[in-house]
């Protein structure tokens, strides 16, 4: 069932009107949407077969591909634009079972309990399900469940109602409940020989690895105690378990308001459950923290009883080694960029991972791939230059397969000799792109009040000449970079071609990385006084803005803002705080009242500085602003929003109604905060562009404009 094509506009009194969306928008913006977006790459650790992800205008497939040719093969048939994922790819380890989770998948706190997701409305209630394939056979159902694992002898592992469950492969199999817990199950992990399963126990406060060995033996628990325990990982022999502490949930006796470090160590037990030891501890220090990047810890077992993780002692996220059995760890990846898609070489000797390095102008905002053995420093180049490449994938008959765009071309799957040379791309789904109607991106900074230095990309429109409205794009997250290119995260992917589409309408488009975001350093990501706790990010918005007032090319008068989730808050606040500055924005599910996200009052007599906390975040939302709200706004949000709840588009409605000022809507019901339809998307983006136009180009500008 489609969703009725209507545009719900409110009147500067509130009132709402049903008002039917335009014809079909022209060729350019569907051609700009039209791009194939590469999202999971994945191979076993003992054969040279690969599969991937592609999602192509709402449409999502698995393609494999096998040696030694590697020619690819779509392995499923999807052709509606129903929003149901694909996702969660896992091999056996000789690649013979090919496992994936279809359906609308989100996990966080307001997830948790929630059905699938149904952003196509369907009558019948979508379920999310477990496929596989044998030997790249017929994709058969087998189960209802998600996050599939699948052990040396085939078995798949998987999770439903919190509790692991089993099947087979080929879909003749009953599903069965493998144990019992009390906890909620995550991070499940065969041994290597198959036969028993490691796990994590969430218990709320606190969490235990436990292992389970047989229907007949009870669960052995890897030293118990008041602390979250997380991100265990077999040794070869599977004779001992390593994984990673922090303290327990503490966070009703600590302040939002003031950084205190969040120090984790290193955990090796036997699998039996008759030893534990800590062989290491992190400095008592911020940068000792547990990392907060994207990924987490990337903590694995590497040749030479090595345990490798990523950490941020020296201000970076990096690749970090020591002994299993303790000792200091080797820095393996030093200096000033970030390691990101950390994947281990069949051989457990080496790593391979992306980072922002590689000494060409504008590499911090790039991905290149690298190599590194376990036990040293010593980084190996497999890519540079000015394109990107993430996602890196050995194989083990030595070549590597990645995930590689430009500025132009969008994510395709590359496959490369183990060195990263001869590297060729395979063609999956045929789809013509307007590449040449994309600009390249120049890399810029600026300066902040506070004298940060910021980051951005500058999209000039081709051909140039006269004063041009600009904008600024806001990303989300906000532990988020935008590059100089297309983003290896599907939701970025189509915010950089609608930067591209907006500069080929004649807008200059500024992308700002603000403070809070990756790939500048911890210390950037975590800085004082930010978010919920003062806001501070936001001077880097107004300083882009600065910048983009500065250009010759830009009509200073005809400045716009827009940008989803945290974008959207940071849209709010520009509107709120600056219709001086900003005279339209477009608002993608944001925040706008911080008092109501995730503040409860203490359930105890100690409530520390609550109320302090409480009154800044709220002085630190656009809605303390709201009274210098004069620029008009569109507001667009999916009532079924897992992210950020919907109320937070239904009170700042309400109260810029109260007030009388301009606002439009446009909701999505059952969509979720990443839309996940391609039509959702289309027609949020022509909104936008038509809001946009009414708003900052003249009359004359706007003739045939859609």
């Amino acid at each position: 069932m489609k969703l009725k094509r209507s545009l719900m506009l409110a009147a500067v009194a509130g009132l709402s009107i049903t008002v039917p969306v335009l014809a079909q928008s022209p060729a350019p913006l569907e051609a700009f949407l039209s791009y194939t977006f590469v999202g999971e790459l994945a191979a076993p650790t003992a054969a040279d077969r690969i599969a991937w992800t592609e999602l192509h205008q709402g449409r999502r497939n698995i393609w494999y591909a096998t040696a030694p040719d590697y020619r690819p093969r779509r392995l499923t048939n999807g052709t509606d634009d129903d929003g149901q994922e694909l996702s969660d790819l896992a091999f056996s380890p000789d690649g013979r079972v090919l496992a994936w989770t279809h359906g609308a998948v989100e996990h966080n706190p307001f997830a948790d309990g929630l059905p699938a997701a149904n952003p196509a409305s369907v009558v019948t209630q979508p379920s999310i399900e477990i496929w596989a394939s044998v030997d790249g056979g017929a994709p058969v159902k087998v189960a209802d469940g998600e996050g599939p694992k699948v052990s040396a002898s085939g078995r798949i592992a998987f999770l439903r109602d919190n509790q692991v469950w089993t099947v087979g492969a080929d879909g003749t199999d009953k599903p069965q409940k493998l144990f019992y817990d009390r906890g909620k199950i995550e991070e499940i992990a065969w041994s290597p020989d198959g036969k028993r399963l490691a796990f994590v126990s969430d218990r709320g406060d606190h969490s235990f690895i436990g292992v389970y060995d047989g229907p007949d033996r009870p669960i052995v628990w890897l030293a118990p105690a008041t602390a979250i325990d997380d991100s265990p990982t077999w040794s070869p022999d599977g004779k001992s378990i390593a994984f990673a502490r922090r303290a327990g949930d503490v966070s009703i006796l600590e302040s939002p308001l003031v950084a205190k470090p969040n120090t984790f160590s290193l955990w090796v037990a036997a699998a039996d459950g008759s030893t534990a030891k800590r062989v290491w501890q992190s400095p008592n220090t911020l940068r000792g923290s547990y990392p907060q990047v994207p990924g987490g810890l990337y903590l694995k077992w590497g040749a030479g009883d090595r345990l490798t993780f990523r950490a941020e002692m020296d201000g970076w996220a990096h690749l970090y080694s020591l002994a299993a059995t303790g000792g200091e760890p080797v820095l393996l990846t030093p200096g000033e960029f970030i390691v990101e898609h950390v994947t281990m070489a069949p051989d457990r000797a080496s790593l391979l991972y992306s980072a922002n390095t590689g000494g060409a102008a504008g590499d911090i905002d790039r991905r290149h791939l690298y190599r590194v053995p376990v036990d040293r420093a010593a980084p190996v180049a497999l890519s540079g230059g000015k394109g990107l490449e993430w996602t890196p994938t050995p194989l083990a008959g030595g070549k590597l397969a990645y995930i590689a765009a430009t500025t132009n071309e969008p994510p395709r799957v590359t496959l490369a000799e183990a060195d990263g040379r001869g590297g060729r791309v395979l063609p999956a789904t045929a789809a013509s792109y307007p590449s040449d109607r994309l600009v390249v991106p120049t890399p810029v900074t600026f300066a902040a009040p506070d004298g940060l230095t910021i980051h951005g990309q500058l999209f000039t429109p081709q051909g140039g000449g006269g004063k041009h409205p600009a904008l600024i794009f806001v990303h989300g997250g906000p532990p988020r970079q935008m590059l100089l290119g297309w983003s290896y995260m599907d939701y970025y992917t189509h915010s950089y071609a609608m930067n591209q589409y907006l500069a080929s309408r004649g807008y200059v488009v500024l992308s700002v990385n603000y403070r809070l975001g990756i790939g500048y350093g911890r210390d950037f990501q975590h800085p004082a006084k930010a978010g919920a706790a003062g806001n501070a990010e936001y001077q880097d918005v107004v300083a882009g803005a600065r910048y983009l007032q500065s250009l010759p090319a830009v009509d200073a008068a005809r400045i716009g803002i827009w940008g989803g989730s945290y974008g959207g808050l940071l849209t709010a606040h520009a509107l709120a705080r600056n219709s001086d500055i900003f005279k339209a924005g477009v608002d993608f599910h944001g925040v706008h009242d911080w008092s109501m996200f995730g503040f409860a009052a203490p359930k105890r007599y100690e409530q520390g500085d609550h109320a302090e906390a409480l009154r800044t975040a709220f002085d630190s939302s656009p809605e303390a602003a709201l009274p210098g709200w004069r620029s008009p706004v569109l507001l667009i949000h999916g009532d079924d929003d897992r992210n950020v709840p919907f109320n937070q588009t239904v009170d700042l409605a309400r109260r810029l109604a109260a007030q009388n000022a301009p606002f439009e809507e446009l909701i999505f019901p059952n969509e979720i905060h990443g839309f996940l339809r391609h039509d959702t998307w289309l027609r949020a983006d022509r909104a936008m562009v038509r809001f946009l136009d009414a708003h900052l180009k003249p009359q004359s500008a706007k003739q045939g404009s859609e």
